[in-house]
């Protein structure tokens, strides 16, 4: 695993009716981007180190926006 800070670790929940974990890559500790990564957390704003295991994977920004830009409803005259 490789990252470098201002990437998205993601790592997946092990239930299906839990969202995902989402943290900000603040600091990369490890040799050529490898871990441990300083991670700041989307949904309680918390900074932790982590060592990612398997369910985890790194997404850089602009692959985050695409995605998000994908699945947002569109609205206006184009929508209907």
């Amino acid at each position: 695993m490789q990252a470098t800070a201002g990437d998205f670790l993601i790592i997946a929940s092990p239930h299906l009716d839990e969202p995902s974990r989402i943290g900000l890559i603040e600091e990369v500790h490890g040799d050529d981007g490898a871990p441990p990564y300083v991670v700041k957390w989307e949904e309680d704003g918390r900074t932790t180190i982590v060592f990612p295991g398997s369910d985890a994977h790194i997404e850089h920004p602009d692959a985050l926006r695409r995605a998000d830009h994908a699945t947002r409803p569109r609205s206006g005259p184009s929508a209907q």
